[in-house]
């Protein structure tokens, strides 16, 4: 009998959550009673591929009551190599929708399904962010701007263990690119660091996170999991109570990662990916060793494990817990989460550009093309391992982040229905989608239609498969596939040529002002209801998505680009100023700006007021609706801070996503708490003493209304610092390093297997 596990059921099996200190209470009596192999086992993960989860702990005590071991399974966008799942979208549309309740309710949604089938730790979500518009991974984050991450991944945690689940903070940190990930060093200066790419981390420590991933990468030259001085600020400045993991197999330093402050290895064994009894083991047994050795403290390992506990303990992981049931088809644990991927969907597509009133198409229209492979069903979402490859539409990318599709909605198939309930026939709905080469197949459905529609894409990944040459990172920012071509070709013969892009991130557009391109569509990486929302959109929902990242002309326009070198030092020379905080610095105009989004309205903005407030700055302004259809708008607040300090022009502090009827206006309220900086003299958060400028406005190149409030600090001006563009690049290693991967990407390509 099929097993439905429904919103309500899973909301009533998840208990309340203890505080952090009554669960370090539990934990240190439990701790109290355990063995030294005991606590061993508890901090040590079995190995690879030992049962169903990609990480697993023992129940190895039954001492601690109710404990049935840990099971640790990605990804950010759903249960991984699972059954009866949903296929959410990725972290970048969470982040577009500029929604905070919406990110609330997909991290309680995948909270839910986790726990459903018996998940303890969920290894989401990604707090990296998208430093370069190449980097492999950008699609499971949330974008280029450290404020909208921050909130993104805090609301996500905060649904998510709201259900008894625990949530993990990865990859801490400064892990921006696939290319030399196992082996390089991000370096990068101290205020950078604090400012910029800890923000993310600090977020998710308020919000209670109970478990951080450190990543594979050096940090100035120190492994991220062997680095004292990264624990430190990560338990003591920021106060983290839950514990550290490693990622998977990012060390083989045991004693150093034990007393650096490392509290569980993953995934257990000394080397990927065959196992214990082949590769031998780390911690376990060692551990145990080191400790009766006093290489590793004891009071290091009773740490290690009283941070574990506390954080099964927190989420009331000991009362009812779920078995697991990954593979278990009959468990199913959708619960009707498709309306929110639908509605996430619709939510974060970018209306980037719309001439004419293109869109939304109007009723009346007698004929519409959809063209290319990106509108296709393919071999299916499913066709490749860990979705490393192309079949089909692009509707998440690839790697351990990724799931097995229930379903999906092809934007061929909801395009269809939606046209089809408003009148046209099969006959009116032409489709050229199987071969993105074929520009006469595709000149031949565009041409005399009254709207044309071509899909295209590009795709990234995990930087330990290839897909189309390239490895994890983009080797550049191209349309895949003739992308380019395909665009030009449709929009040399159709005057309404609308674009819908799918993808990780920023693409180049030399076609962007086609006079025969009437508008372009951002749609990124939707999941399962891909289709459904774009369809959605085209014919009249209110496409309210912004951009989570800025999109240039070029490459060469971007604060920095992948280094593709294996062996490499990624230097950060571009400090704070990364995305639209280059342009601002640089005076370079992008395509469209961090933030940009169209409505089928207009918005006017007035009666900005700023006043300081016991230490906080409190901005109000008018918005007001000034079209004639309703519509929703992103209110965003950036801060400019006193001369002096060397801070970005513009930083996002705030946004609200607002509704408002024809006509309507509304006054909306920002309370801004922090202005502090990272003060590097004194090594501490300091307020600067000056002149702060609060600009709001429709995206950080469209600021509608500014105001200016003095504000009274005692932060020391830093040193100097002139932040330079960071290009990466290439070298003949790079060839060498590649060699393995490309000829599974070949092998791939030819369908060897």
């Amino acid at each position: 009998m099929l097993v439905f596990l429904s919103l309500i059921g899973l909301i009533s099996s998840a208990l309340a959550q203890r505080s952090w200190d009554d669960a370090i209470s539990l934990a240190r009596l439990a701790v109290v009673e355990l063995t030294l192999e005991e606590k061993a086992a508890l901090v040590s993960g079995i190995g690879w591929k030992q049962n169903d989860c990609v990480g697993s702990i023992l129940p190895n005590s039954t001492k601690i009551a109710g404990f049935e071991g840990l099971c640790l399974q990605d990804g950010p966008a759903g249960v991984r190599w699972a059954k009866g799942n949903s296929a959410f979208p990725s972290g970048i549309n969470i982040a577009a929708t500029f929604n905070s309740s919406l990110m609330n309710e997909v991290g309680i949604a995948i909270g839910e399904e986790f726990r459903g089938k018996g998940v303890n730790v969920w290894l989401g979500p990604v707090l990296n962010l998208a430093r370069t518009p190449e980097g492999g991974r950008n699609w499971e984050g949330a974008g280029g701007d450290p404020y909208l991450s921050s909130v993104s991944v805090a609301e996500q945690i905060k649904g998510a263990q709201s259900v008894g689940v625990i949530a993990t903070a990865k990859h801490y940190i400064a892990n921006e690119q696939e290319h030399g990930r196992l082996t390089g060093s991000s370096n990068v200066d101290d205020r950078t660091l604090r400012e910029v790419y800890l923000q993310p981390f600090k977020a998710a420590v308020d919000a209670g996170v109970g478990a951080v991933m450190c990543s594979y990468n050096k940090l100035n030259g120190t492994y991220t999991c062997n680095h004292p001085k990264l624990m430190d600020i990560l338990k003591t400045d920021l106060g983290f109570n839950g514990f550290v993991m490693s990622d998977w197999w990012a060390t083989t330093a045991g004693a150093d990662a034990a007393n650096a402050g490392l509290d569980m290895m993953m995934p257990g064994d000394a080397a990927c990916c065959s196992g214990p009894e082949k590769k031998g083991v780390l911690w376990g047994s060692n551990l145990v060793k080191l400790v009766e050795t006093g290489v590793v403290p004891s009071s290091r390992l009773d740490d290690m494990a009283i941070r574990v506990l506390s954080a099964w303990y927190r989420l009331s992981q000991d009362q009812n817990f779920p078995r697991v049931s990954l593979k278990d088809a009959t468990v199913d644990v959708q619960a009707g989460h498709s309306t929110l991927i639908r509605q996430i969907g619709v939510e974060s597509t970018v209306l980037l550009k719309n001439t004419k009133n293109a869109l939304p198409l109007r009723k009346g229209l007698k004929s519409v093309a959809l063209i290319g492979q990106d509108s296709s069903y393919g071999d299916g979402p499913n066709a490749h391992f860990d979705r490393a490859g192309i079949s089909g539409t692009v509707a998440i990318g690839w790697g351990s982040g990724t799931m097995d599709f229930p379903y999906i909605v092809t934007p061929e198939e909801g395009i269809k229905k939606r046209a089809q309930e408003w009148g046209l026939s099969w006959s009116q709905i032409r489709v050229a989608n199987s071969n993105d080469y074929d520009l006469v197949a595709a000149k031949s459905a565009a041409n005399s239609v009254d709207a044309a529609v071509v899909f295209v894409y590009a795709n990234s990944g995990e930087g330990y498969t290839v897909v189309d040459w390239n490895v994890g990172d983009r080797n550049d920012l191209s349309l895949w596939r003739n992308g380019d071509k395909l665009v030009n070709a449709v929009a040399s013969v159709n005057p309404n040529t609308i674009v819908v892009i799918h993808g990780p991130g920023a693409v180049d557009m030399p076609w962007v002002n086609h006079e025969n391109i009437t508008a372009i569509v951002m749609s990124m990486m939707p999941g399962q209801e891909t289709g459904n929302s774009i369809a959605d959109v085209l014919f009249g929902a209110e496409p309210s998505g912004r951009l989570p990242f800025t999109i240039n002309t070029n490459r060469n326009q971007y604060c920095c680009n992948v280094d593709y070198n294996e062996y490499n030092n990624v230097t950060y020379s571009e400090g704070m100023f990364i995305d639209y905080m280059w342009n601002d610095l640089t005076g370079v105009q992008p395509l469209f700006w961090f933030g940009h989004g169209l409505s089928y309205t207009t918005f006017k903005y007035s009666d900005i007021t700023v006043e300081l407030v016991d230490g906080s700055i409190v901005a109000t302004v008018s918005v007001t609706n000034t079209g004639s259809a309703a519509g929703v708008e992103v209110v965003q607040l950036y801060l400019g801070y006193p001369d002096g300090f060397l801070e970005p022009a513009k930083n996002l502090r705030a946004f609200e996503k607002i509704r408002l009827p024809s006509g309507q206006s509304k006054v909306v309220t920002f309370k801004v708490t922090d202005l502090s900086i990272w003060d590097v003299n004194v090594q501490a958060w300091a307020v600067p003493a000056g002149t702060f400028t609060v600009y709001i406005g429709a995206s950080s190149g469209d600021i509608r209304e500014t105001a200016t409030v003095d504000v009274q600090g005692d932060a020391t001006k830093p040193p100097s610092f002139t932040p330079t563009r960071s290009p990466g690049g290439y070298s003949a290693t790079k060839f060498v390093y590649q060699l393995p991967y490309l000829a599974v990407g070949l092998a791939s390509w030819l369908k060897i297997f």
